[in-house]
């Protein structure tokens, strides 16, 4: 870890949080990216440990102070831990990078000296309101909070049957859009995989089944039919590999299916860019505890100049502008999902529109100087309400 002295003028904020890097995924970076943009000095992070810490921290401009093991929980070592930094480090506000269940600590950390709390939520808080042992905890959450944000509408309109409406703010990732562009290296992945100038389908995330990969490996063969020399690139890793791999094979795909495995979060935006549609057709599982909160990815994409396609799960569809800047399908329906694809590819004009409609979008709306900006005036509580029981 590093130490950062306090920066003049600022208040200074705590972030307690499990989602953090080096830890993979999309709830990670959007907290990782909400505290680098804070002044230095003005943040400190604790957060849970993952392998890789030691050299990750080292190059943050801020105080991260790591818990013992890979997940914490409300409990009281967690509780002491967290208050004692709240007074050590002089923290006026406290933010939870994900509501539940980190966010019960919050009558602990105002105790010691924490006069604003400021919790995020994601998919799975969503998930939790719709059970009702769960809806209790984030009920209980939610009364804690100064401001509870929330990614869309659909993450709003579930919390909103368990919190007070007037404490619900909306905050949702952002993209850099100096980072994921147009021309961003795709042709150097294209050269380096072999894939040369055909048609590609890319998909960049975590392999789980709710990402729907395994959809787009079952309908690859019906794309085939209609656009031969078409490529499915499949970005990421995950416990879901080996079944993929598997089913690309029985399939007899080896040649039109690559998949990468973990590249380098600095190399995801040439992958991007190697491609000429994005897919991630995901879906709700496990009766709506594994669902979509937002999906970063799909903004990800529009801003490198792609059309996306993307699943009806949970959130997704708050990340497209459907017929605009894609399409919105059954990611449990592989026809659908063929037909999106096909309809793409085989209209090449169509596509490179709605990938310059996106672009234009994440300019306008989700670039991340302006959700610093949102978080910002969250924490200071010129954005959002005050009020609290």
């Amino acid at each position: 870890m590093i130490a950062a002295g306090r920066g003049p003028g600022h208040a200074r904020t705590l972030i307690v949080t499990n989602d953090f890097p080096p830890r993979p995924g999309g709830i990670q970076a959007f907290v990782h990216a909400l505290a680098v943009r804070r002044p230095p000095g003005s943040v400190v992070v604790y957060a849970s440990r993952w392998r890789g810490w030691e050299e990750f921290d080292a190059r943050q401009p801020y105080r991260v102070v790591r818990h013992a093991g890979s997940l914490m929980l409300p409990v009281p070592e967690v509780a002491r831990r967290a208050a004692g930094l709240v007074r050590s480090e002089g923290c006026d506000t406290v933010v939870f990078g994900a509501a539940a269940p980190l966010g019960l600590l919050a009558p602990v950390l105002r105790a010691a000296g924490a006069r604003r709390v400021v919790m995020l939520t994601h998919g799975h808080e969503a998930a939790w309101a719709g059970v009702p042992v769960a809806r209790g905890l984030l009920a209980r959450i939610g009364a804690r909070a100064d401001v509870v944000t929330y990614l869309g509408e659909y993450t709003r309109e579930r919390l909103v049957r368990v919190m007070p409406p007037a404490r619900l703010v909306r905050l949702a990732p952002g993209v850099d859009t100096r980072v994921f562009h147009p021309g961003a290296g795709g042709a150097g992945v294209r050269a380096s995989l072999g894939i040369g100038g055909r048609p590609v389908v890319v998909c960049v995330s975590r392999l789980v089944p709710r990402k729907g990969q395994d959809t787009l490996v079952r309908c690859w063969p019906r794309v085939l039919l209609e656009v031969p020399d078409a490529v499915l690139l499949l970005v990421g890793g995950g416990p879901a590999r080996p079944a993929l791999e598997r089913a690309i094979g029985e399939r007899g795909l080896g040649a039109s299916v690559i998949v990468t495995g973990s590249v380098p979060w600095s190399s995801l935006p040439s992958y991007y860019d190697a491609g000429d549609v994005f897919a991630m057709p995901c879906r709700t599982r496990l009766r709506g505890m594994d669902v979509e909160g937002l999906g970063i990815v799909y903004l990800e994409a529009s801003a490198t100049g792609l059309p996306v396609v993307a699943g009806t799960s949970g959130g997704a569809p708050d990340a497209v502008l459907p017929g605009e800047t894609g399409l919105v399908v059954d990611g449990r329906d592989a026809g659908e999902v063929a037909a999106a694809l096909v309809g793409l590819l085989r209209d090449p004009e169509r596509a490179r529109r709605m990938g310059r409609r996106g672009r234009e979008w994440i300019e306008r709306e989700w670039r991340w100087d302006l959700v610093a900006e949102r978080f910002g005036d969250l924490l200071d509580g010129s954005g959002s309400p005050t009020a609290r029981a």
